[in-house]
């Protein structure tokens, strides 16, 4: 009889050992894989940003000119963070209007940090700048000269204007906001990328 119940024994007791072996397979493994599946397949909202994010893609350093005259090449706001949009020198309409207040309050936010921050605006036209507010524009790099070419490099949807694109301390468009961007979400960004930046 006794034989019997050991004989029936090792493989019961070979069971229990492959399950523990198991569970404790899977506990060890479960923070791996956990973390993975976040990674790649689920990031909550607030670590993501709102701005999409670019391939590296340099600025052409063209020539441009201040509306009086002066010689300007973007290169030199190297070591700052640069907020550029494209537009028409008449900015009348409701869409350029609100991005010239778009850069003007994301740069405002930053408080201590908005001496990193340059704000530029590329005019397509060569005609003088206005709009409705010219405090929108104050302080602002309003440029002309050779735009196009610099604004061939810059991926758009659709029309390049539409955007306003966030250009790196070393001279790269990293960033691009869509049409009829959210200020407070670019704010975020910003402050986001200002903190942990050693840059600029």
């Amino acid at each position: 009889m006794s034989s019997s119940i050991s004989s029936a024994n090792p493989p019961a007791r070979r069971n229990r050992a492959a399950v523990k072996l198991l569970a404790i397979f899977l506990i060890c493994a479960a923070p791996l894989v956990g973390s993975y599946v976040a990674y790649h397949y689920w990031r909550p909202s607030a670590y993501m940003n709102y701005g999409e994010l670019l391939p590296v893609t340099p600025v052409p350093d063209v020539r441009l000119t201040t509306f009086d005259g002066t010689a300007f090449r973007l290169s030199m706001l190297r070591g700052k963070w640069v907020l550029l949009h494209a537009d028409r020198g008449d900015c009348g309409t409701e869409q350029c209007a609100r991005k010239l207040y778009n850069m003007r309050q994301v740069r405002l936010a930053q408080g201590n940090n908005m001496e990193r921050i340059e704000r530029v605006w590329l005019v397509t036209d060569g005609a003088p700048p206005s709009a409705p507010q010219p405090e929108l524009y104050e302080g602002m790099h309003i440029l002309r000269g050779d735009v196009a070419t610099a604004l061939a490099a810059l991926p758009a949807v659709g029309d390049v204007r539409d955007h306003i694109y966030l250009i790196d301390p070393a001279g790269n468009a990293m960033m691009r906001y869509p049409k009829d961007a959210d200020p407070e979400r670019m704010i975020r960004d910003l402050q986001r990328l200002l903190k942990y930046s050693q840059a600029g």
